[in-house]
């Protein structure tokens, strides 16, 4: 009984699976490439912005040293 037990189990979670797969709505490549370029120009500016914080504040810290 518990052999046959274990393998219907597994043979309803593919079920299970392969049903939730078809639910999937997957992008068109149009969404991946705009959306990939919009992560980009994101991280692109927001390493600009670090790297100006990061100018000003060792300008300060530099300031203070030399006090």
């Amino acid at each position: 009984m518990g052999e046959n037990s274990k393998e219907v189990q597994k043979v309803s979670f593919f079920k299970g699976l392969k049903a939730e797969f078809k639910k999937i709505i997957w992008p068109t490549k149009k969404d991946v490439v705009k959306e990939t370029t919009v992560v980009a120009v994101v991280s692109v500016i927001l390493g600009l912005i670090i790297v100006v914080v990061d100018m000003i504040i060792n300008f300060g810290i530099n300031i203070l040293i030399n006090l």
